[in-house]
């Protein structure tokens, strides 16, 4: 199938900017170094307190456990909690669980329509390579 130049041009609006991929590469590599440090099979409290260390040790925008209101046409109806928003437009949703569900995907995709920042690290600790634990998700 053959994109137009109006279809190009409104995946490109999707794709993060080069600020937010940088910190998303920066997020990665700190929680890979956390993963090898401690492996799998913590609570993810322990991955989250560490992992708030090595962004700190790093220099890495953050706000840890940052509340976010949950909206419903207009009216706030109850608060969500991101594990992480990383300097301010990248949100770090944090599990340590035997497999990631559908849920926990739907769980970040609202995040990001509630808080309209364009990208979203789901990140699940509990695996033997990080790299396997780790979904990339835009809001599109």
């Amino acid at each position: 199938m053959e994109m137009n130049r109006q279809d190009a041009k409104n995946a490109k609006k999707r794709e993060p900017s080069e600020e937010v991929d940088r910190l998303a590469y920066a997020v990665i590599g700190a929680a890979i170094e956390v993963h090898r440090v401690l492996g799998p099979g913590f609570l993810e409290s322990v991955y989250h307190q560490a992992l708030k260390l090595e962004f700190q040790m790093r220099g890495i925008p953050h706000t840890s456990k940052h509340a976010v209101a949950v909206t419903y046409k207009g009216y706030q109806v109850g608060e969500g909690e991101l594990d992480f928003l990383v300097g301010n437009v990248l949100i770090v949703e944090l599990k340590a669980v035997e497999k990631l569900a559908p849920i926990h995907e739907a769980q970040v995709i609202s995040y990001l329509k509630m808080t309209n920042h364009p990208l979203a690290l789901l990140i699940n600790f509990n695996v033997p390579v990080l790299k396997e634990g780790i979904k990339r998700i835009i809001l599109s």
